[in-house]
């Protein structure tokens, strides 16, 4: 399993009860400690359903966010890491939900390019110039990535290579490749349509 960011982490005397009595007395350096304290396994927790490091990263981010905002409904009928992890595992829920949304989203849009581009000999002169005003803006993102990325979706989509082997040749994981695959496709289709940057 990866390792979270490594992280100095300070032993602190206090327990879990007296750390919660000092953060609702608003010490700040009380919850860094538990932040400290647990970051570490949350974000395991994390990387366990999500298997992807930015993404658990930013899942224990705002479980920790969601922990502070609610330390008050904390009851102690539970052990406090056991409430955290539900917390947890409720931002993962969330997040997954969001990105199948955000993948939906990506996929029609992507669909709806590529009929537009079978239909450009047919279209009229104003679906033309929206259409060309949509390749301009997918040329725009594929330069603003890092060359290798560009590079991998090039050839997935143009030369048709399967993952396994753009990952040989790009010196890569599987998981890697897919990942720059989606993150790539997505900057492009956010810049044919803004509204898929800002989903409900």
């Amino acid at each position: 399993m990866p390792r979270s960011p490594a992280r100095p982490v300070p032993v602190n005397p206090l327990s879990d009860s007296e750390l919660l009595d000092a953060i609702r007395k608003g010490d700040q350096s009380a919850f860094t400690a538990l932040y400290e304290r647990y970051f570490d396994r949350v974000y395991h927790f994390a990387y366990a359903r999500l298997r992807h490091r930015a993404d658990a990263e930013e899942v224990a981010q705002e479980t920790f966010v969601a922990v502070f905002r609610s330390i008050d409904a904390f009851g102690g009928r539970s052990a406090l890491l056991s409430w955290i992890y539900g917390i947890a595992k409720n931002t993962v829920n969330n997040h997954l939900r969001r990105s199948r949304a955000q993948e939906l989203r990506i996929e029609r849009a992507e669909e709806e390019l590529v009929r537009n581009a079978h239909s450009f000999e047919t279209c009229s002169p104003e679906e033309r110039v929206s259409y060309r005003r949509c390749a301009d803006a997918a040329l725009r993102s594929l330069e603003s990535v890092a060359g290798w990325q560009a590079e991998v979706f090039a050839l997935r989509h143009f030369d048709n290579l399967p993952i396994q082997d753009i990952a040989n040749r790009m010196a890569r994981s599987n998981d890697a490749i897919r990942s720059s695959l989606y993150r790539v496709k997505r900057l492009i289709v956010e810049a044919v349509d803004p509204e898929l940057a800002h989903p409900d």
